[in-house]
């Protein structure tokens, strides 16, 4: 049987619910999460880094009852089961949600939405165009990728205008970020981003020249975790080795994921947050080409 680490009946009030008083009075949520790991190296070691800390976890879903409302308790239990998989080690999660005082209408003890979600590692995909209609491009590359076998994404940012950075002269991109999880190995889903990028024109005569879809890996697993990639493969280089110097990746990155971390240098002290290296790069992004971009075309 495979090792599991239980947390259940985490509590707290929120405000989600489809009516006006679920969201303007709240109500309690209460949350069971079952994570599949391997706990085999905590059991011997008795190392806390081997397992997951369930606190941590445990403030995560409080912080997502009590954070912003949602209309249904299915999208609450997705989020929640993301926040989990974060953790390198989990390997499926199921999360309960039960919502015991729901306007139900009929006698009832319990209202309850259960999902099962598997885990990959963590990836992070910068997207960019410059030709034709931009802003379409980018938006039906994000939905190219939702159908990408393996891949979940799980945040996308906002879009941001950017000025070129090298090559010759062109106009300016419109970029964006999306991170997810992939349960398919890092050169599969360069494949796939290839694949996406060819059906939407996209040519490579020029080095860094205008493009109609750029789509880069920059990031395979989370830095120092069990699931990272580092490769110094020409084809495919894990971190990219310019991302940290890039506002246009950084910035994006930022929105779609705060807590965001780069690896810039072997061993642990080389892992650096996104938030540090975007303050590095320039205080000022209007100074650095980056400023807000228009809203996505559609979902």
């Amino acid at each position: 049987m495979a090792d599991r680490i239980v947390l259940q009946g985490v509590s707290a009030r929120g405000n989600h619910g489809v009516l006006a008083f679920e969201k303007r009075d709240g109500q309690t949520f209460v949350v069971d999460v079952t994570m599949t790991c391997d706990l085999e190296r905590a059991g011997r070691t008795d190392d806390l880094a081997a397992t997951v800390n369930y606190a941590e976890v445990a403030a995560d879903v409080v912080a997502r009852i009590t954070g912003p409302s949602f209309d249904l308790i299915e999208r609450l239990a997705e989020v929640i089961a993301d926040d989990v998989l974060r953790h390198d080690l989990v390997e499926v999660v199921e999360v309960v949600v039960h919502k015991p005082e729901a306007p139900v209408g009929q006698p009832f003890t319990d209202v309850q939405v259960r999902l099962e979600r598997r885990g990959g590692a963590a990836v992070v995909i910068a997207l960019g165009s410059n030709l034709g209609d931009r802003g379409e491009t980018l938006a039906t590359a994000v939905s190219a990728l939702r159908t990408v076998p393996g891949l979940t994404l799980t945040g996308v940012s906002s879009i941001v205008e950017t000025d070129p950075v090298g090559g010759p002269e062109q106009p300016p991109y419109l970029n964006a970020v999306a991170v997810g999880r992939s349960t398919v190995p890092p050169d599969a889903l360069l494949g796939e981003l290839h694949r996406i990028e060819a059906a939407h024109g996209r040519t490579r005569e020029i080095h860094w020249g205008a493009r109609t879809l750029d789509l880069d890996l920059i990031q395979f697993g989370t830095p120092g975790g069990p699931r990272e990639v580092v490769s110094d493969d020409a084809r495919l280089t894990l971190p990219h080795p310019r991302a940290a110097e890039r506002a246009f990746v950084l910035a994006p990155w930022l929105d779609a994921d705060p807590e965001a971390t780069l690896r810039v240098a072997a061993g642990d002290g080389g892992i650096r947050r996104v938030a540090e290296l975007l303050d590095a790069v320039s205080p000022d992004l209007d100074a650095a080409g980056v400023r807000p971009g228009p809203g996505w075309e559609h979902p």
